[in-house]
């Protein structure tokens, strides 16, 4: 056999040439799964060999991929690919798919009997009078052992399904009769019944046809994925398709029509229109509209009934610029023909945006800068960055003589690196932001070189439990300078490592188009430490004042996924805190501690997060229609004083900037989407506890 060589770029910009060998040329799988494993093993942070533990890993999560739900495969099935538990290594070493063929070829036969099992199962009434119980955690279950044992696990997850339906129809029915709506028409239960079965069999039928729609790439791509996850829970294979759309939710915008469609029973429905696009601007195409054909120009159109969502979109979308004819299926049915000039999709909801906020009784003021992630476009450098909008937001409110600003990172999942080490290097002098340690080599720090700092005043950095990555990075470096409070839930989620996106495509020599496009591979190659030494990962950032947050009592984050790299520390970077420190943080923390022990918002918060706890571990449902109505009753009793959680108007005034709002004169979707985000944010008990603290800030 011939040996070819695929080139790999390291973050520490060293190339390495390993060979790679063609089994058979032109089967792209085989082709696909050598450029994964070589990268995967040259190139990972934990330098991990495919060997017997990583087969086991491997299978372990495949087969979890294959049938989570415990309701296609039988023992006899798990016992034939068990065979292969200790030999996937060696398959992937030899260019072999024996393993995944058996389990494509065992699971397709298994699907193709569910498949007649769930009509004939809904075919006739369920006795909801017996008492039995359904355990809904297939974690607590085995397989089947026989086809008896199958087909008792299904009646029983279908009768579940149908008992919800009813529990929904029959409230609904309650409540209409209570409300002496005339207009209500009042079903007996055996036609509640009736309807709740031919709904589930409704969703299982669109279940079935999406799951026979699935072709051997989809099979391919969840086995390649069960291997990237076996290296840690954020490598992972992206195909062609997935890689698009990682793009457009990292930079914001796409370049379409601006439509967000959904797939319903075989046909393309239009979801939304997005408010600015292409679509918007011509007018013709409405939510509800269905998209049957769609034409290039003046091409031939291809009808895209029965099309995958995915394949359906790649022909809607095209560069700006260009038409593309919508044969359409109006609500009323009727069928026109609807031209659109692709162009440009931003999605601004993405993008950083800032407001005033003031206490009550006070004359101070207060900027706010909402942040949901540390977004880039990685095809236009000249396009959005994150830090280069915060950057205009800071100004924004400085301009308008704020007292202090707050920097929202709650829910933020983090994105671009380097925009992390730009913005904070808005808030302190030059010096290290964050250090990062590759698999090979000595850490590095990542610095701010500009000596100049935007923003010297008082700053909170707001935080919760889902707050990751880039977001713990800036948290962390903040924190560290002791240049911002950190304000939040008990700690941050956790995840501390440094993803690299890696094109398939240009790990091969020529003479392997016939391949292309491979897709690309999300590797995780680094991982962060804060300038104190102290790694994010796992541990996350734990803030300076805390606050309750609805995950509390449940676990939560990096620490609850398989497999995660562990926490560990290296040598601290050279750094100077902050001169102008906060002078009276303790009392800052007993304060805040004070009044949300007395607010009956924050207490009603903690009061959930346990309940939501035990709701959690509760995983086995009566089917005896009686007591599981009971028992939602009681627990709808427990919840009706969580409703109105955050529904009351805080003590805060907020309002939108003077500059936005004149930028938006007479767009009344605009002006009406930045209406209820302030109506939101004034709704907001941590915004105002935030404020609070910022108030006494010395």
């Amino acid at each position: 056999m011939k040996a070819k060589y695929i080139k790999f770029l390291l973050p520490a910009f060293v190339v390495f040439l390993f060979a790679f060998t063609v089994f058979q040329a032109g089967r792209k799988e085989k082709v696909l799964m050598e450029v994964l494993s070589k990268s995967l093993s040259a190139g990972h942070f934990e330098a991990y060999k495919i060997n017997d533990e990583l087969s086991e890993k491997l299978y372990n999560k495949y087969i979890d991929r294959l049938d989570y739900g415990k309701r296609y495969l039988l023992k006899e099935d798990i016992d034939k690919l068990k065979k292969y538990k200790f030999k996937i290594d060696d398959e992937i070493n030899e260019g072999s798919f024996d393993f995944f063929n058996l389990s494509v070829e065992i699971i397709e036969k298994r699907i193709k009997e569910a498949e007649e099992i769930y009509p004939a199962v809904l075919e006739k009434p369920f006795n909801f009078e017996i008492n039995e119980v359904y355990e809904t955690d297939p974690e607590k279950l085995d397989y089947p052992k026989n086809e008896k044992e199958r087909l008792e696990r299904w009646t029983k997850s279908l009768k579940y399904q149908v008992l919800l339906r009813i529990d929904d129809l029959l409230t609904i029915q309650e409540n209409a009769i209570n409300d002496k709506d005339t207009s209500y028409k009042v079903l007996a239960f055996a036609e509640i019944e009736e309807n709740a079965r031919k709904k589930i069999l409704d969703d299982y039928n669109e279940l079935f046809r999406r799951i026979n729609k699935q072709d051997e790439n989809d099979r391919l791509s969840a086995y390649l994925n069960s291997l990237t996850a076996s290296y840690d829970p954020h490598t992972e294979y992206m195909p062609p398709e997935d890689k698009k759309n990682f793009d457009i939710r990292m930079s914001g915008k796409l370049e379409g029509i601006g439509a967000q469609l959904q797939e319903i029973n075989g046909y393309i429905k239009v979801a939304n229109i997005v408010p600015g696009s292409a679509s918007w601007r011509q007018g013709k195409l409405k939510a509800g509209d269905i998209i049957l054909k769609v034409a290039e120009g003046e091409a031939d159109p291809i009808s895209i009934v029965d099309m995958k969502i995915d394949d359906a979109v790649s022909y809607i979308r095209g560069k700006k610029g260009t038409e593309v004819r919508l044969t359409i299926k109006k609500p009323d049915g009727t069928i026109t023909v609807i031209p659109i000039i692709r162009d440009i999709v931003v999605l601004e909801e993405t993008f950083a945006k800032s407001a005033i906020l003031q206490a009550e009784n006070s004359d101070k003021k207060y900027g706010y800068i909402y942040l949901p992630k540390f977004y880039v476009d990685f095809d236009d450098m000249n396009g959005r960055h994150c830090s280069k909008d915060v950057e205009i937001e800071v100004e924004k409110l400085k301009s308008e003589n704020v007292d202090g600003i707050i920097i929202d990172l709650r829910n933020n999942g983090g994105g671009s690196l380097s925009d992390v080490v730009d913005m904070a290097g808005l808030f302190v002098k030059d010096g290290p932001i964050v250090q990062v340690k590759s698999r090979y080599g000595f850490p590095y720090v990542l610095k701010d070189n500009g000596p100049e700092i935007q923003y010297d005043g008082k700053l909170i950095v707001m935080v919760n439990t889902l707050s990751a990555s880039a977001s713990e990075i800036l948290a962390a470096a903040l924190q560290d300078y002791k240049r911002a409070l950190i304000v939040g839930a008990p700690t941050t989620y956790g995840k501390g490592t440094v993803q690299r996106i890696i094109n398939l495509d240009q790990m091969l020599e020529s003479g392997f188009d016939d391949v292309k496009p491979l897709g690309a591979l999300k590797l995780t190659t680094q991982k962060f430490y804060r300038i104190n030494g102290g790694a994010t990962q796992l541990k996350g950032v734990v803030p300076d004042i805390i606050l309750p947050d609805i995950y509390d009592y449940i676990e939560i984050g990096e620490r609850e996924l398989d497999g995660v790299i562990p926490w560990d520390e290296i040598e601290p970077a050279k750094f100077h805190t902050w001169q102008n420190s906060i002078e009276n943080k303790s009392s800052l923390v007993d304060n805040s501690k004070s009044r949300v022990q007395k607010s009956s918002t924050f207490n009603l918060i903690v009061e959930n997060s346990k309940i939501l706890k035990e709701q959690r571990d509760i995983s086995i449902s009566d089917l005896n229609l009686k007591k599981y109505r009971e028992e939602q009753k009681l627990k709808n009793k427990k919840a009706e004083k969580f409703e109105n959680l955050f529904k009351d108007n805080t003590s805060l005034k907020v309002s939108s900037l003077k500059i936005d709002l004149d930028k938006i004169i007479g767009d009344t979707l605009k002006l009406a989407d930045s209406k209820n985000w302030v109506k939101d944010l004034n709704k907001d008990v941590y915004i105002e506890e935030v404020v609070n603290i910022l108030k006494e800030m010395k």
